[in-house]
């Protein structure tokens, strides 16, 4: 009876691993925000806030579709983005500095669930998503390997679209939107930071 019931358990788990339809994807696309202000200094005034610029998004997916409707995705994110650097007017004691661009390259982490309009198999499925992700900024000078990043965390959700190609190849497109904290704690600052995601991508499915 022992026996029978341990088989029993060993297929179950089989017919479920073999009903879900695994996927990895790679996009590119673009990354730009909606409020890309990040704040300022005391000693300066609203107009000289630091703020960033827009750039290109490299993104790996990794999606488990368990249901017919529904699946699990998991994710990585590069984007080569860049902050602006307001002028700075002279004073008694300094001289002036022109405004100037540096790089700020984000490195995100995320989770997403999944609502597929049309079931597994279908050719073409749009979807929603929703979920939560980290984002780690590093300003120059910083690097992953010393860890002086500055990390936010927050949630995001979107939508896209599923094509398949063929019985193993498809394309997706993706728009997301994710919402964190602004990054870099300058002393005045308000509101919320919000990153949004457009790409196109090639999928291979399982």
């Amino acid at each position: 009876m022992r026996f029978r019931s341990v088989v029993l358990a060993a297929c179950f788990c089989s017919s479920l691993g073999f009903s879900q339809v695994f996927e990895a994807s790679v996009s590119g696309g673009d990354t730009r925000f909606s409020d890309k202000q990040l704040g300022y200094f005391p000693n300066t005034t609203p107009d000289q806030q630091y703020a960033m610029q827009r750039g290109f998004r490299l993104a790996f997916r990794m999606t488990l579709n368990s249901w017919r409707f529904f699946g699990h995705e998991f994710g990585y994110a590069y984007s080569h983005t860049s902050m602006m650097v307001p002028a700075v007017p002279p004073t008694l004691t300094s001289p002036a500095f022109p405004a100037s661009t540096v790089s700020v390259p984000i490195h995100q982490g995320f989770y997403d669930f999944l609502a597929y309009a049309t079931p597994e198999g279908t050719r073409i499925r749009p979807f929603g998503a929703g979920g939560v992700q980290f984002s780690s900024f590093f300003p120059p000078g910083t690097s992953a390997y010393y860890g002086n990043q500055v990390t936010k965390y927050g949630f995001n959700y979107g939508g896209g679209l599923k094509v398949k190609l063929t019985s193993i190849w498809g394309i997706r497109l993706d728009a997301r939107f994710y919402n964190m904290s602004k990054p870099f704690d300058f002393l005045i600052h308000s509101g919320r930071f919000i990153q949004q995601e457009y790409t196109v991508g090639f999928s291979f499915n399982l």
